[in-house]
């Protein structure tokens, strides 16, 4: 079992790319035998906000109550920030919890992680998107594509601005707390904590569009963690003119 410390928002802490970036004009080609085995057995599922309010409109449950239901949250150990992934079942082998048979019970919902594989994601900190393809080990028919293709068949252009946005988000606030965890005593850095999975997963509506609530919550973060700062400062103020 993957342990807390070993996944963070990129996925697996010790995955390092070797394969190399692939153009959107490039064929690639993978072995798939349609057995749902990379389905079964994976505890890095990482999930961003947009995956999580999909899957919330998907189910038509709110996003708190499907990450208590199916998944697992942390705080990365590199990043130090919420990361929400999906939680496989014990009592199916390790399945993953929308694995019904061979196939996905959300598959119009299905997280970005999913819809890429056999391909994998990078994004840099100006926004320039990259894809690679990664090892697979089921064998099976032989599927050739290209790229672009390949990812317009599975809907990731329509959503490449909004993972992009995302991606920038959590590379800007991965420096905002480790400024303020060195400022922080833990009271304060566990209601800043408690602010940022609001803020990334939990506080938004499924019937609304998402771009909106993401930058309507960063604009309601950045008020919450200022207050936060300022509570922090004059707490230290207070004990310092008590001494």
């Amino acid at each position: 079992m993957l342990k807390d410390s070993q996944v963070d928002l990129c996925g697996r802490t010790d995955f390092t790319r070797t394969a190399p970036l692939l153009a959107r004009d490039e064929a690639f080609s993978f072995a798939c035998a349609g057995c749902g085995g990379c389905c079964r057995g994976r505890e890095d599922i990482v999930l961003s906000g947009f995956d999580l309010w999909r899957i919330a409109a998907r189910l038509r449950l709110p996003p708190r109550t499907v990450a208590r239901a199916f998944c697992r949250g942390s705080i990365g150990r590199v990043s130090r920030l919420p990361v929400l992934r999906l939680a496989p079942l014990k009592e199916e082998h390790g399945n993953c919890p929308f694995l019904t048979g061979n196939h996905c019970a959300i598959h119009d919902a299905e997280p970005l992680v999913c819809a890429l594989y056999t391909l994998a994601q990078e994004i840099t900190k100006d926004g320039q998107v990259s894809y690679f393809l990664q090892p697979t080990q089921c064998g099976g028919q032989v599927i050739a594509a290209r790229v672009g293709d390949y990812l317009t068949r599975y809907d990731v252009p329509a959503r490449e601005a909004t993972d992009v946005r995302w991606a920038q988000v959590c590379m800007e606030l991965e420096d905002t707390v480790e400024r303020l965890d060195a400022l922080f005593e833990p009271v304060f850095a566990r209601r800043m904590q408690e602010k940022l999975w609001q803020a990334l997963y939990y506080r938004y509506d499924f019937a609304k569009e998402y771009r909106p609530q993401l930058e309507e919550n960063l604009l309601w973060l950045d008020g919450e963690l200022k207050k936060l700062e300022g509570m922090q400062m004059r707490h230290r103020a207070i004990e310092k003119s008590d001494r």
